[in-house]
């Protein structure tokens, strides 16, 4: 190497440590200022402002995590204006329910990107960057955004910019003013109307965090634009109608009717009728009736427990599905129709088509995209956000004042199987709050539900009982305070920076904790 090249690589390594310290200094001088910002007005400049230049983007945007409601809600934005949608959808629902980071070169291209916002705003999302908000516990309580790099891609740089830019704003929101704010903010309605579908009706009725459910509500989104047919199969409780009208109310065929039959009410005798139509003089009395496939016409037909259907049934649907078009009781001029199959049934139809009680050409021609429900007792951790759910429900249908769960109640809740699943859970929930008087619901006054699931409290022979997560991460938190504040010979302050907490927020943990020195 000459000399000459030698200065010159000297010099290009010696700029990008400047620009790096440089890019350092500016982190610390936002976060710094953030730290003194007193009102969201404030707070909102700075981060669409210089954050933005910052990272060289064209948007940044904060996203709170509305647990509760599921929902992520457009806290901070370039717009200053409300959107929400459900949390487990997208980049930002994925970084919310994982609390990790993605970034992503092409955001069409990336399979969890969710296009409806770019559809109701008007803007074209093309590289993204999101990292997530992380509360004191390690909670995640929102997401940062950043979108469209000016020049290239997100670099794993640019990543750590706005992680440290978000966990000093999560500090900020949990400790300052601010929040308040957020809070009356988050009760202000959304200016994107259409994002509540007909009726009212969006994923968002399908409650649930786990992965099983997040699964579905992806699936549900991936398929929104197109009106293939789907087969729903699972156990009674689970849910197969909330998925059928999420299907319909999120498709293209959402301002046209959706018709539902229980097939497992039908008698052969009355199959023709209700499905296909009976013409006026068939008999003595008879008026001109439509069946559930006119009726649905344009629209979505949902057909509930077809697995209990007749083979001679089945072989009428199958016709109707294949010509598209059906023949009225009574007519001899067929009538077309345009209609989405959506079925569902609680039977296992790959062993009704071994044991040759359904017809496996009906089958496949059903299953062009297939959803397994969940039962309970397969994802406990959604019966505390269920029990919630319906608790909330059923005192607002009520009007009786929330009750609230105590910790062993809820603790008895998740520990059993729930063979009715979220109906029965529903049912039980719906007797708690007619019956209990105060607001408290203790466990007790629960029904003598058997033990499924061993509890927390019961240790196994020969072993230490085990700590809930909450209670291991409590441990944690006290000794890392305990071993800060024995480090740095009890002040407070230097505390507070070893572990990366503001002075105030490190105040605020001692207090929680009931721990010395507050």
């Amino acid at each position: 190497m000459s000399p000459a090249n030698f200065d010159h690589d000297r010099e290009s390594g010696s700029g990008a440590v400047k620009q790096h310290v440089d890019k350092l200094r500016t982190v610390l001088n936002i976060c710094r200022r953030m730290s003194a910002m007193t009102n969201l007005a404030s707070l909102q400049a700075l981060i669409t402002n210089e954050a933005k230049e910052l990272l060289q983007a064209d948007r940044v945007s904060i996203f709170l995590f509305d647990r509760d409601n599921c929902e992520l809600w457009s806290a901070i934005s370039q717009e200053g204006k409300i959107m929400r949608f459900d949390a487990r959808l997208g980049i930002a629902g994925a970084v919310a329910m994982t609390g990790k980071a993605i970034n992503v070169a092409d955001a069409y291209e990336h399979p969890l990107f969710y296009k409806e916002v770019d559809v109701e705003t008007g803007y074209r999302t093309r590289t993204l960057l999101a990292v997530p908000l992380l509360s004191l516990d390690g909670a995640v309580m929102g997401v940062g955004e950043a979108t469209n790099k000016l020049d290239g891609v997100f670099t794993d740089e640019d990543a750590e910019v706005l992680a440290t830019l978000a966990a000093r704003l999560a500090d900020i929101i949990e400790t300052s003013p601010v929040a308040a704010e957020l809070k009356a903010q988050n009760l202000k309605p959304s200016i994107y109307p259409a994002e509540q579908f007909i009726s009212g009706f969006s994923t968002q009725n399908i409650v649930g965090m786990s992965h099983r459910i997040r699964s579905i509500i992806r699936l549900i989104d991936q398929i929104r634009p197109s009106s293939v047919d789907v087969l729903i199969q699972g156990e009674s409780g689970t849910g197969k109608e909330l998925i059928a009208k999420a299907l319909h109310f999120n498709s293209p065929r959402s301002t046209h009717p959706f018709a539902a039959v229980n097939c497992a009410a039908l008698p052969d005798n009355l199959v023709e009728t209700e499905l296909f139509g009976i013409e006026k003089g068939v008999a003595t009395g008879v008026d001109r009736r439509l069946g559930k496939f006119e009726a649905a016409h344009g629209g979505t037909l949902f057909l509930d427990e077809i697995g209990d259907l007749s083979l001679a049934a089945q072989a009428k649907i199958l016709r109707v599905l294949q010509e598209r078009s059906v023949d009225r009781i009574g007519s001899r001029t067929p009538v077309p129709i345009d209609v989405r199959i959506i079925a569902a049934t609680n039977r296992n139809l790959e062993t009704c088509m071994r044991e040759k009680q359904f017809r496996e050409d009906l089958y496949y021609r059903l299953s062009v995209v297939h959803i397994q429900t969940a039962s309970l007792r397969e994802v406990p951790e959604d019966i505390p956000i269920l029990a919630n759910h319906f608790l909330q429900k059923h005192c607002a249908a009520m009007s009786v004042e929330l009750k609230l769960f105590t910790p062993a109640a809820m603790d008895r809740l998740a520990r059993y199987d729930w063979p009715g699943n979220a109906r029965q859970l529903e049912n039980e929930i719906k007797r708690l709050v007619a019956s209990v008087r105060g607001r408290t619901i203790a466990e007790d006054q629960i029904a003598n539900l058997p033990e499924s699931k061993p509890s927390k409290a019961q240790a196994r022979p020969g072993q230490e009982p085990s700590k809930s997560l909450f209670d291991a991460v409590d441990a944690l938190e006290r000794r890392m305070i305990h071993d800060a504040l024995k480090e740095s010979g009890g002040n407070k302050q230097k505390a507070a920076q070893s572990l990366g907490l503001s002075r105030q927020g490190f105040i605020k943990k001692l207090k929680r904790l009931g721990l010395p020195g507050t």
